[in-house]
């Protein structure tokens, strides 16, 4: 290669520009597509993603080093598979013009609203789940009619591969891309509507970015999700259930329960059930089949050294589960800790622990741990253990959360019918339901004048009668 060769290669910027003009030409030249060719890119879509199951699972286990098969099944292929059927069934309705009010003195006109898709969409997604975070903003933005440009993490590249190709064989480049590169410069493009996955501090950045096109963001943030156990709830059905969410991909949820709220009375039931509920989940140890590696030793890093700063500073850690002193036979995987004693010097109280990390707090009284959350910036996610009484009711309306699961933890993200998102510090925006095509739509409001309106009588020359329509609508 010579150096003419080298400097008269594109930049990133400028091959994304590229892309992303040929795709709003594309948009322009056919328009909006119809709701048999949505259904049909759907239908596609989902045979593909299927056909491809094994590929992903050996794709994410060779990206993290270890991945449960299963967990990459439920939460990635399967999660994606029903959200395509959720749209697929409910298009139709979706498209419809809806029709609104018309004022007394346009009787005789209309009003209605018609979704019409935005023209090219940006999705930046993350490494934690690298198919469902990557496909479920490509699917939403496809039954909404748009093109996309689609750039995932470079830290899964292996499933990355799998991704390109089922894309490139399922769409020309003009209607779905998927490209590597410049974040930033991905970030600065005009799109359209930018999906963003990812870190608050990151999502500041792509926001900021964005602003110079006044492309609007959905900003999909994580933060530090609490999770409240009600007095006299410390139950073993209880406890699996934040086992579950907790350890779901080692504890790489962007919605796992971060940390817990335990009754002061009941913390030490709380710490055994959950020693040996993990036991139950992961009877081999954090070597075995079932348990997920940190995705890299960065990562892996950053986790140990959110312990060590925690230890330092007076925390008791207790590793929990089977041979919690395998992990190390494993690389860059970290075994089930629970730390108590966290105070707010303390970075595990502040930074959202993306591992397999549970600190565990005592409240006093519902008030107490209602007044702890609300100090903080407002979660992703909240989970409450209790009763259907005025305990839980507080929680609800007193706390602010993107989403929150009653008596269980995470699967309100597999609720098809309910949007999806954060508040505040944990994003903006809703994809998932009905709100994630509306988010990716234009509402166009249209008005048909009728032959006859009462408003010509308010035109130039004005008259008595002018003044005696003006006093009746001012009445």
């Amino acid at each position: 290669m010579t150096l003419t060769d080298v400097t008269t290669q594109p930049t990133d910027a400028e091959r994304f520009q590229h892309i992303l003009q040929t795709q709003r030409a594309a948009y322009l030249r056919d328009g909006a597509p119809s709701l048999d060719a949505r259904r049909s890119d759907l239908a596609r879509f989902k045979k593909a993603l299927i056909a491809r199951r094994g590929d992903i699972e050996e794709a994410i286990n060779a990206d993290f080093g270890h991945r449960s098969r299963h967990e990459s099944a439920l939460m990635e292929v399967v999660g994606v598979v029903q959200g395509i059927d959720y749209l697929h069934r409910n298009l139709r309705r979706f498209m419809r013009p809806t029709h609104r009010h018309i004022e007394l003195l346009l009787r005789f006109g209309s009003n209605r609203i018609e979704y019409q898709p935005l023209g090219v969409v940006g999705v930046i997604s993350p490494w934690n789940y690298p198919v469902n975070l990557s496909l479920m903003p490509v699917v939403t933005a496809i039954a909404a009619g748009n093109r996309v440009m689609l750039k995932p993490s470079k830290l899964t590249p292996a499933t990355n591969a799998v991704l390109a190709s089922m894309l490139s064989e399922l769409f020309p480049p003009e209607q779905v891309t998927m490209v590597s590169g410049d974040g930033s410069a991905f970030s600065s493009l005009p799109f359209d509507h930018l999906v963003f996955t990812g870190s608050t501090e990151v999502g500041r950045a792509v926001m900021k970015a964005a602003s110079d096109h006044l492309v609007p963001v959905t900003l999909e943030l994580g933060g530090k999700s609490p999770t409240i156990v009600a007095k006299g709830h410390v139950r073993d059905q209880v406890v699996s259930d934040i086992v579950f969410g907790k350890l779901l991909s080692g504890g790489q949820t962007c919605i796992a329960p971060d940390y817990a709220l335990v009754h002061e009375s009941e913390i030490d039931a709380f710490i055994a059930a959950y020693d040996r509920l993990v036991k139950t989940a992961y009877p081999d140890g954090p070597t075995g089949d079932d348990y997920t590696s940190i995705i890299d030793d960065k990562q892996y890093g950053i986790l140990t050294d959110l312990i060590d700063d925690a230890r330092a500073h007076g925390a008791r850690i207790i590793e929990v589960g089977h041979r919690p002193g395998d992990a190390a036979r494993r690389p860059h995987t970290l075994a089930p800790t629970v730390v108590l004693g966290v105070t707010d010097d303390m970075r595990i109280a502040h930074e959202e622990i993306f591992g397999p990390i549970l600190p565990v707090f005592g409240y006093r009284d519902i008030d107490d741990a209602v007044d702890y959350v609300n100090a903080r910036p407002r979660p992703l996610a909240l989970y409450y253990f209790g009763d259907n009484g005025p305990e839980r009711r507080k929680v609800l309306d007193r706390t602010t959360s993107g989403n929150v699961t009653v008596n269980g933890t995470v699967m309100h993200v597999a609720q098809d019918d309910l949007p999806f998102g954060g508040v505040g510090a944990s994003g903006m925006g809703k994809y998932h339901g009905i709100e994630g095509f509306r988010t990716l739509s234009h509402p166009k409001g249209i008005y048909v004048q009728g032959r006859w309106n009462a408003t010509r009588l308010l035109r130039a020359p004005f008259n008595k009668r002018t003044e005696t329509l003006l006093n009746f609508l001012l009445r």
